[in-house]
């Protein structure tokens, strides 16, 4: 099977090049609304090969000592991540979070008449998994919603051992003498769940995490400011010493899956509240629940961020429809959007900087890899690699054929599919994925029959798939190192601590 994959894959391009920061002018102010990565993939975790592992990652480039209030999930939000498994590009499946933060008013005694006096801190002493000195709790609610998001059937996801629908969230990490091993007090929080429907448990766990993505983010940016034929370890990775925090599912795959299909499609959005209100005289968060908080909020649910591959809203885009794809769903996207896809933008720009002819448009390649999936001709058959068995409505998203199976951590390769690792990028996405090398590669010409410049491929001329031209890659120079990454759930690293020293 795998040449046969290899081939369709050998059909496609990508022109996305970085992870989803600040992509929009309104999302820019929204930090805790903003989706950041979205990765899909077949659990690797030994003995989890029957499950899929979907995150979604929010908050952009956290400073790890940033208190004292740190980097709370929006109460006022709800975050969502969609499942499409029948090709109509709306969702079959949402997974909805809501969160609650419980402010305690924890105080000291200071001689005051009143008594105690309330801290500005978010700990009064070492944390543990009861929460005791912790100043403000985090806790959320997991829904699983079967048809549309906002008129489907809605059922509480529960946990697996308590019953509980309630889950904790841990707190960020503060800094090792608030929180001495935070791998093993966050690690508490990863929960067995009860997902209707479904007769085998998944698992769930929120929180922050060190931030996986790998860029050059300020060169990228700077007019691609770089040797993009240079070493792949050329550069640093300019957001290694961020964390972000996660939503991260553990779903068995035959829980995803319709009608034996084995290609789904999701993505991840965040909504908000229509109006929002300021409080002239707030009495403090304690007392949000009353309307007498810093805003008061009211009306529908508003989508305000959108993510599904990477990063399609960032670089492909347009400026001027940026917020108005954040506020879209894939069913829409081939009216709103075709034109940057066919006839994208990112190509003629690389032209300007380095003169490397654009390959010609329509780019009906990256409608495939963005809109509708791969499907390819392969000995006379038709094959379907990331594309729905029968696709009805095209619609961008991340796309995984649950079929394929996962590599083992010590195996897989960060470029994907350029290195024949068919159960890597674009076929879902991967912590390792190093997406901004595939994407850029692919867009100048690896996988096009001409090839004009030798880039890395995957050749599947011979019995065996083999990689062409290795060595041969556009890239920015940051180059992710594997042991930064977890090989089990939630699969991103340890956050980095605000504070090293544990001393005094």
């Amino acid at each position: 099977m795998k040449p046969l994959v290899v081939a369709a894959l050998c059909t496609t391009s990508f022109a996305a090049f970085a992870s989803s920061h600040k992509e929009a002018p309104l999302i820019g102010g929204m930090p805790r609304v903003d989706g950041t990565d979205f990765y899909m993939f077949r659990s690797y975790e030994p003995g989890r090969d029957g499950f899929v592992t979907l995150i979604a990652n929010y908050q952009p480039l956290q400073d790890p000592g940033g208190g004292p209030n740190y980097f709370k999930l929006d109460p006022n939000a709800l975050y969502e991540i969609h499942v499409d498994n029948n090709g109509d590009a709306a969702e079959d499946l949402t997974f909805q979070f809501r969160f609650t933060n419980t402010y305690k008013g924890l105080g000291v005694p200071t001689g005051a008449p009143t008594g105690n006096v309330a801290v500005p801190l978010t700990n009064i002493g070492a944390v543990d998994a009861s929460g005791a000195n912790l100043n403000v709790t985090e806790s959320y609610s997991l829904t699983l919603v079967r048809g549309n998001r906002r008129s489907g059937t809605a059922t509480p996801v529960t946990d697996g051992e308590s019953g509980s629908a309630t889950f904790a969230k841990p707190s960020d990490n503060i800094g090792n003498k608030s929180i001495p091993d935070y791998a093993s007090y966050a690690n508490g929080f990863i929960r067995p769940i009860a997902i209707p429907g479904c007769a085998t448990q998944g698992r769930v766990f929120v929180g922050q995490r060190h931030e996986g993505f790998v860029v050059n983010l300020g060169q990228v940016f700077d007019l691609v400011n770089l040797n993009p034929l240079g070493a792949r370890d050329s550069a640093s990775n300019a957001i290694y010493d961020k964390n972000v925090t996660s939503l991260a599912l553990e779903v068995p795959s035959s829980c995803l899956i319709a009608n034996s299909d084995p290609v789904i499609g999701a993505w991840t959005t965040a909504s908000l509240r229509q109006s929002r209100v300021l409080n002239p005289s707030p009495t403090g968060p304690v007392a949000s629940s009353k309307g007498k908080g810093p805003t008061i909020e009211g009306g529908a649910y508003t989508q305000v961020s959108r993510l599904g591959s990477p990063l399609v809203n960032e670089v492909v885009i347009g400026l001027p429809d940026k917020d108005k794809f954040n506020s879209s769903e894939p069913k829409n996207d081939v009216a709103n959007f075709g034109t940057y896809v066919l006839y994208p933008t990112l190509p003629v720009l690389v032209n300007v900087l380095f003169n490397v002819p654009p390959p010609a448009t329509p780019r009906n390649d990256l409608l495939a890899a963005f809109v509708t999936g791969i499907t390819a001709t392969v000995n006379g058959a038709s094959f379907k690699f990331t594309s729905p068995a029968n696709l009805t409505v095209p619609g961008e998203m991340l796309r995984l054929n649950t079929a394929v199976a996962p590599t083992p951590a010590a195996s897989q390769k960060d470029l994907g599919f350029l290195a024949c690792d068919l159960a890597g990028f674009p076929n879902g996405r991967r912590p390792v994925d190093d997406v901004v090398d595939i994407e850029l590669t692919a867009v100048e010409g690896a996988i096009t029959a001409e090839n004009a410049l030798n880039l890395q491929t995957c050749d599947v001329s011979g019995a065996t798939p083999t990689v062409k031209n290795a060595g041969a890659v556009v890239n920015d120079g940051a180059l992710p190192n594997p042991a930064d990454y977890l090989t089990v759930f939630p699969y991103l690293g340890t956050p980095l601590p605000g504070s090293v020293s544990a001393a005094n």
